[in-house]
């Protein structure tokens, strides 16, 4: 089935009304999702395959193809939440060992990943290799967000949450690695130092000049700016930095979290981030429909060259097992290495589970540079299987919460199962996984930058009264 008519229409016509439909469609789909618990990306990413090509072909191609530049800028509002984290005080306290927690746990997961795509699937080696770098990112948005909801506290969160922040650094390090080595290999084999060396030495450049734009948006948002300013020149600043970063052919991610990390380190600006909070929701929405879009649901039931006989579908569903087993394996043998107390060791895992934004901004961005069918076949991976872990993802980082006591302490009570029938410990885990998505609140998650937007009119509007006050005394 096809709608021709945004087709047929001028340029500007057809990505305003394009937009429009995105943002409208992506809101309606998030109305049917939360009858049933799923999160908000699910909604998106279900509402851009209908919109695009491969099912009703709403959008045009070519307004897909001109909206690219939308994963870097939603990896840049990503990083930046994340560095609100990265606090002195506390990396001082915990970072040498949740620095190791988060190696063990991200390079565990990608060598596993590895092992079974290439050894035991038999894929090629560039795509194995860029597939299991993208297994060591994380969900961050999904994390924060239950843990807001929750208003959990304590070791465990504070351990998760920086284990996260760093969970995505590593994994954009291994990402950049392992591209450089799957160009060299699909080039022929011709593996040389600098080949290597030379995304490292950008993305240490790109971490310098973060560090820099950090200072200078310290320096610049002066408490004398009205919101709106310092809601502009924030924005500003990170657009900025993705023009520079696209420019240099590298991801805005590792650069805008240190810019992130200077900035609440020098000026203790919590406000900034609320604010921001309000104004990402619908870049995020376009985002992640847009990745929906350029989603071939078809592919899933074929092969490829990279694949070679087993269908895509196959390795969606060993990739999303397996990575499981890694993140919590890594993250177990990490806080035992460390000396984390039980309850740390044992559910941290659970929580690691959720891979959205910054896996499929990657993902975007591997495709773009694999191109040709082991791009597309990297972008359907990862999508799915992003699907199936926000499924899942918030409701087993809920259930970590409670069984680390970082809020509420009567999980049995609430979670009490009937003796009806004997179960297995994995179908008792399955049922306590389902009655907490049952319990979670169905509150609108963007009720922190609600507030931020009515704080900002209210001062509006105290600074308009108090013009018109001066006015009338002269």
């Amino acid at each position: 089935m096809t709608f021709s008519m945004l087709h047929d229409m001028s340029p500007a016509s057809a990505i305003i009304i394009s937009i429009a439909t995105m943002l409208f469609g992506g809101f309606l789909f998030t109305r049917l999702t939360k009858l049933v618990h799923l999160p908000n990306v699910t909604a998106y990413i279900l509402c851009g395959i209908l919109l695009g090509p491969y099912v009703l072909n709403i959008i045009p191609p070519r307004i897909i193809g001109g909206m690219d530049f939308l994963s870097d800028i939603a990896l840049a509002f990503i990083a930046f939440s994340t560095g609100e984290y990265f606090r002195f005080e506390v990396l001082k306290k915990n970072g040498p060992r949740v620095m190791i927690i988060t190696f063990l746990e991200a390079f565990l997961a990608s060598v596993i990943i590895f092992l079974v795509m290439y050894f035991v699937l038999h894929l090629n080696l560039p795509f194995s290799i860029v597939l299991a770098a993208l297994a060591a990112a994380t969900a961050p948005a999904s994390t924060m967000m239950t843990i807001r909801q929750t208003h959990a506290h304590g070791d465990f969160v504070d351990t998760l949450l920086q284990v996260v922040a760093l969970d995505d650094v590593i994994g954009l390090i291994e990402y950049s690695l392992a591209v450089s080595v799957a160009l060299s290999v699909m080039n022929g084999g011709q593996f040389s130092l600098p080949q290597l060396v030379r995304p490292i030495l950008l993305n240490l450049a790109a971490l310098l000049l973060g560090g820099v734009f950090g200072a200078f948006l310290q320096l610049f948002m002066l408490n004398k700016h009205s919101t709106d300013n310092r809601l502009i020149i924030c924005i500003a600043t990170l657009f900025a930095f993705c023009g520079i970063c696209s420019l240099l052919e590298i991801s805005p991610l590792l650069g805008v979290m240190l810019m992130s990390t200077v900035y609440i380190n020098l000026s203790d600006d919590e406000r900034l981030y609320k604010q921001l909070n309000y104004f990402s929701p619908p870049i995020m929405l376009l985002f992640f429909v847009r990745s929906g879009l350029s989603f071939d649901l078809s592919a899933l039931f074929r092969s490829s060259s990279e694949t070679g006989t087993t269908p895509l579908l196959l390795v969606g569903v060993l990739y999303f097992f397996f990575r499981i087993v890694g993140k919590y394996g890594g993250a177990w043998l990490g806080c035992r290495l460390v000396g984390k107390d039980r309850k740390v060791r044992n559910y941290l895992g659970l929580a690691l589970i959720p891979q959205a934004g910054v896996a499929i901004g990657l993902a975007a961005l591997g495709a773009r540079t694999l191109g040709g069918s082991s791009g597309q076949a990297l972008h359907t991976i990862i999508l799915a299987s992003s699907v199936l872990y926000e499924l899942i993802g918030p409701a087993c980082a809920k259930l970590s919460l409670y069984l680390s006591g970082s809020y509420g302490q009567d999980l049995e009570e609430i979670t009490e199962i009937t003796p009806e029938e004997k179960r297995t410990p994995a179908e008792e885990l399955a049922e306590r996984i389902r009655k907490i998505r049952e319990m979670t609140p169905k509150s609108d998650p963007l009720q922190e930058a609600e507030e931020a937007f009515t704080e900002a009119a209210e001062e509006n509007m105290e600074a308009y009264w108090g013009r018109r006050s001066r006015r009338r005394r002269y």
